[in-house]
Order: C-alpha cells, then sequence, then structure tokens
C-alpha cells in the first residue's frame, strides 16, 4: 500500500527555555516536546513528517506552526484552541545532569478527546502514514490524552500503519500505578516498542537488557530497541538480537537525545533499512544531537550523519 507520509507523530509539543550558564539565570529559547522533537529529526533525516496535537491560539503556538513549516513537518491537521494555552518548560543543568520544569497544566494538549480523531481528521492522517509515533507523555498529559493515544493505536494498526511507541516515563504528569497500566496498554498496541533503560528500571524493576527487551515482547511489541545512552541500543526482532555500540562523544546537553533517535531510527525504517541499520545510523545521529544544546537546535541533517557514517 502506497501511503504518502513517513511518519506522524501525536502528543504535546512545547516552547523550551533551556540553561545556557549552570547557576545562572541565562536560558536559550527553543522548542521541545519528545514526539514533535522526533518528528522534526525524521524530517531532518529525509523523511516525509507531520505531526497530530492541540496547539493554544497564542505566541508560542504561533512560534510552533512556523517551526514546522521551516523544517517541512506537515501540520495541517493540527487544531488551534482560543481557550487554552501552548505549554513551555525550562531545563537547568547541575553536576548531577539536567532537570526539568514544566508550565503544562491544562494545555491545549493536554486537551485532546478520542472525538478529535474523527472530528479532526487524525484517522484519516495516521491511515496516510506508514509510521504512527506515540509516546509516554502522550498517555501522561492527561486521561483524554491517554485514551485518544491509544485509539489512535488501534486505528492504526487496523489501517495497516506500523506503530511505534516510546516509554519517556514522566513521573511528574502521572503516579507510578498510572505510568505501569497505560503504558502496559501501548506497549500491547504497538509494533515496535523503543524504551529506555532507565525508565524501564523504574516502571518494572528490571535492569537487565535482556531482561528488558523479554518484558518487551511478553507485552505484545514485535520489536524492541533498547535504548542504552551511551552504550548504544540493544535491538531484537523477536528472533534474534544484537547489541549496537555507542559512539564517545563529548556530552554538552542530552535535552532531546532519545527523541533524535527514535525519530532518526523510524524515519530509516520508513525509507526502507532493516533494524539493525535503522538503529546504527540513529544511534549516530543522537550522538551528534548531544553536542549542542536545546532539544531541536542540535539535531543533525542526513548529511551530517551520513558524514559520520
Amino acid at each position: 500500500m502506497q501511503k504518502p507520509i513517513d511518519l506522524i507523530a501525536l502528543g504535546e509539543p512545547m516552547v523550551e527555555f533551556n540553561q545556557t550558564r549552570p547557576g545562572e539565570p541565562v536560558y536559550l529559547q527553543g522548542f521541545g516536546g519528545d514526539t514533535s522533537n522526533a518528528a522534526i529529526a525524521a524530517a531532518r533525516a529525509g523523511a516525509r513528517a507531520a505531526y497530530l496535537t492541540r496547539l493554544g491560539a497564542d505566541h508560542f503556538g504561533d512560534t510552533l506552526m512556523a517551526l514546522w513549516e521551516t523544517e517541512g513537518v506537515d501540520s495541517r491537521a493540527i487544531e488551534r484552541d482560543p481557550n487554552a494555552a501552548t505549554g513551555i518548560y525550562f531545563v537547568h543543568h547541575g553536576k548531577t545532569g539536567h532537570g526539568f520544569s514544566y508550565m503544562r497544566a491544562g494545555s491545549a494538549a493536554s486537551l485532546m478527546a478520542p472525538a478529535d480523531l474523527t472530528a479532526l481528521g487524525w484517522t484519516k492522517a495516521i491511515a496516510s502514514a506508514k509510521i504512527l509515533h506515540v509516546s509516554g507523555i502522550s498517555l501522561a498529559i492527561s486521561p483524554s490524552a491517554c485514551e485518544t493515544s491509544l485509539q489512535a493505536m488501534r486505528e492504526a494498526r487496523a489501517a495497516q500503519t506500523l506503530v511505534s511507541f516510546d516509554s519517556n516515563l514522566r513521573l511528574k504528569l502521572w503516579s507510578l500505578e498510572q505510568a505501569r497500566a497505560g503504558i502496559a496498554q501501548a506497549v500491547a498496541l504497538c509494533d515496535l516498542f523503543l524504551p529506555s533503560l532507565e525508565d524501564m528500571a523504574v516502571l518494572t524493576g528490571i535492569t537487565a537488557p535482556d531482561a528488558v527487551v523479554d518484558w518487551g515482547h511478553r507485552q505484545g511489541a514485535k520489536q524492541v530497541v533498547l535504548k542504552l545512552g551511551e552504550h548504544g541500543a540493544l535491538v531484537s526482532d523477536g528472533v534474534q538480537r544484537q547489541k549496537v555500540e555507542g559512539l564517545p562523544v563529548k556530552l554538552v546537553d542530552a535535552t532531546g537525545a532519545g527523541d533524535c533517535f527514535c525519530g532518526n531510527l523510524l524515519a530509516r525504517l520508513a525509507q526502507g533499512d532493516e533494524l539493525v541499520a535503522a538503529t546504527r545510523y540513529a544511534n549516530q545521529a543522537a550522538a551528534l544531537s548531544v553536542q549542542g544544546f536545546g532539544a531541536v537546535g542540535p539535531l543533525p541533517t542526513a548529511g551530517q550523519v551520513n558524514a559520520l557514517l
């Protein structure tokens, strides 16, 4: 089946303020939101990408719409809400790494509801894509967003659209009990599960990489790519598994590195790569992304990744 979109992502985009001098109130304004980051990363890798969400009819919403236009991400199905705000967040850096402070309660994206799938044409858009990408944050921002995301995954599978799910556990948004239930439902509905070892240790208590991969398959995921940070990734198609080594680089800011990994991996899958080759490409892209500040600015182009490869 010919599909005009390679990757369509659903979730909450945000405006980012990233601290550039630890301990000082100096911030670089950028953009974030895990699934939006992944869609932009995929577009920079050469994929035809689209995004689904609700945005505030405000200045920050305008800047996000301009960003997607610049990046070549199709935003035609995005709904602008005059009664709710676009979310923002702050990134602060210290000796123990980076942390986040969010201003997203009641955001426009959190008000998405299952009825939007039909009313806003999202079901049709999902059916026109090769891959739907959703994350744990897409589920966690509100109960209605959780059900919208799960229903989108069901409809994607019915339309023969591959479903990708990134664990992205954020316990500031929901309880551990809620996260366990919601993420288990999502993994059962996905074709490709993209967890991080850190997330899964908290979520399941499992710390051995192979055991995490086994858990993903038991929940129903056909393929699992376990993100291991600087140590690369563990790839499994349910029959064979292979370790893809990381790349030693000078770390500046890891914000969005996992999203970069997901977006590049999905772009390469949509363009015909096998899972291990796509993972190797995504590893290189993520290594490049951590060498600059912010979630979007350092996302590499295909030319930059291919030069490194």
